[in-house]
């Protein structure tokens, strides 16, 4: 005659077997995940944000976030810049063409070897792209929960001030710096971005930015955002003989959408972060308002040659200590924990030969 069970004994044992199983899988899915070392970012945040709380403060370091297309043209400039500090305080990633590689026959910065991220994709001006490589970038920083502020420059891009000082003004700032206004051009916005990118978050300024880590993760884990613009935000083409000729029609009415004005910004402003934003760049560039070609107008900073670097450029770019945003009628003074600062830290575009000229006016603290 078989044994009799005791009462719940069916049950104790199908909770025991669940128990287990549950046990055994999150075992293997610990050792999967370990071993295959996923190399996206997260959906979520909260773990890399509880990584980097884990960092004392005085280990945080400031991330340099460099695009580039092969060889750094003012690679001098930066050797002397990081060889005033620490290697526990920044760190270096750049973007560039892929298979390009730093090392002793490509760049004269030992700083930048190696510095080369192996995720890089062909970048073309005004494509969604250099939004793309910027996100690259941000994604390989993040893996360093010691990285705190993460700074995009370009590789015409000189310091205006030594690294202590660039240093104590980012890390000291409770916000990120982010160029941004409401853009009310009608050509740039594409009303087939809606509704995921509503007409009144639409906002325009520099593609080069300073953010706190929480709002880097944000960047580097958006894919719904980044696929309108993939998708609606296009640069208007210019004819094959845009220098001599005019092209037809209104220009200012064509759909005209540089993704890489825009992005940052406006992910922001739909996050609803700006107020924990600075809504000014730190990287100064000099607009041509000379409209010698009137299509071209606006569209690409002054390059500064030899012939421009003297110490009135310099002084006259850390002398300004506000920024006039006329289409929003604001002014934003440039302050950092209700002290005056001056507003820019980095400059754009330089020739290797201005910057090389310029090295001993930029590097010091005032």
């Amino acid at each position: 005659m078989p044994k009799k069970r005791v009462a719940g004994y069916h049950q104790w044992r199908r909770e025991f077997i669940y128990v287990f199983c549950m046990l055994g899988l999150s075992i293997i899915l610990i050792e999967l995940n370990s071993f295959m070392n996923w190399p996206h970012l997260p959906t979520g945040t909260t773990t890399m944000q509880d990584q980097a709380d884990a960092v004392a403060p005085a280990q945080r370091k400031l991330a340099f976030l460099f695009v580039t297309r092969n060889r750094m043209p003012l690679d001098i400039v930066w050797s002397l810049f990081f060889q005033e500090a620490a290697k526990e305080f920044f760190s270096i990633y750049i973007h560039s063409r892929p298979g390009f590689i730093y090392n002793k026959r490509t760049t004269a910065c030992r700083y930048f070897y190696n510095r080369q991220i192996s995720t890089s994709i062909l970048v073309d001006w005004g494509e969604a792209s250099m939004i793309e490589a910027e996100k690259l970038l941000l994604v390989e920083a993040l893996k360093d929960p010691a990285n705190d502020r993460f700074v995009l420059v370009s590789d015409s891009c000189i310091p205006l001030y030594n690294f202590t000082y660039i240093y104590n003004y980012l890390m000291t700032s409770p916000k990120s710096f982010v160029d941004s206004f409401f853009d009310a051009k009608e050509s740039r916005y594409n009303p087939k971005m809606a509704p995921v990118i509503q007409r009144e978050n639409w906002r325009k300024g520099s593609q080069w930015f300073a953010l706190k880590r929480d709002h880097a993760a944000i960047v580097a884990a958006d894919a719904d955002v980044f696929r309108m613009f993939q998708r609606h935000c296009k640069r208007r083409p210019l004819p094959e003989f845009w220098r001599q000729q005019s092209m037809n029609g209104d220009p200012s009415k064509q759909h005209n959408c540089i993704p890489d004005e825009h992005y940052v910004q406006t992910l922001l402003a739909i996050k609803g972060l700006e107020d924990e934003v600075e809504r000014r760049g730190i990287t100064f560039s000099l607009w041509d308002q000379s409209g010698r070609i009137q299509e071209r107008k606006g569209w690409h900073p002054v390059t500064f040659a030899l012939s421009d670097a003297n110490v009135d450029l310099i002084r006259g770019i850390k002398n300004i200590t506000s920024i006039n945003y006329e289409a929003e009628y604001r002014t934003e003074w440039c302050t950092s924990n209700g002290t005056a600062q001056p507003c820019f830290l980095f400059a754009r575009k330089f020739t290797r030969h201005a910057a090389m000229k310029l090295l001993n006016l930029t590097l010091q603290a005032i």
